[in-house]
């Protein structure tokens, strides 16, 4: 079937990474982790990957928009809030314990913020603008 929309040309290639994005990567790639490599291949792929509508829609929900705190943003709050607690990561037990109890705190903090619906409010609102609702 033909498409009356032909996006799939060359003339519609998926443009490459700007300027400030591509340094944002290549500043975040500085910090030599396997997790945080993986991540950003992860982000870097669907930047410049060619989506559907449905899939664009979808992906903007899942990155930051997901009702009930189901997107990135707030599962890395959560990360956060765990590599900030010594009781789930032994490293901070070398930490005084009032250094670990303020560590504790403001991971907890870190994990509410970003578990906030109001932060996913308007990829929330990105995402239904695809879609038409």
């Amino acid at each position: 079937m033909t498409s009356t929309n032909p996006v799939h040309t060359a003339g519609n290639a998926v443009p490459p990474l700007g300027g400030e994005l591509e340094g944002l990567f290549e500043d975040l790639a500085a910090v030599h982790d396997v997790g945080v490599d993986q991540i950003l291949s992860g982000l870097r792929h669907i930047a410049l990957n060619r989506h559907t509508v449905d899939r664009t829609q979808t992906l903007i929900a899942v990155l930051a928009g997901g009702a009930d705190s189901l997107n990135i943003v707030a599962l890395i709050g959560q990360i956060i809030a765990r590599l900030a607690d010594a009781d789930t990561n032994p490293a901070l037990h070398t930490l005084p314990l009032d250094q670990q109890k303020q560590a504790r705190r403001e991971g907890q903090n870190t994990a509410h913020w970003h578990t906030d619906p109001d932060l996913a409010q308007t990829a929330s609102e990105t995402s239904a603008a695809i879609t038409g609702n």
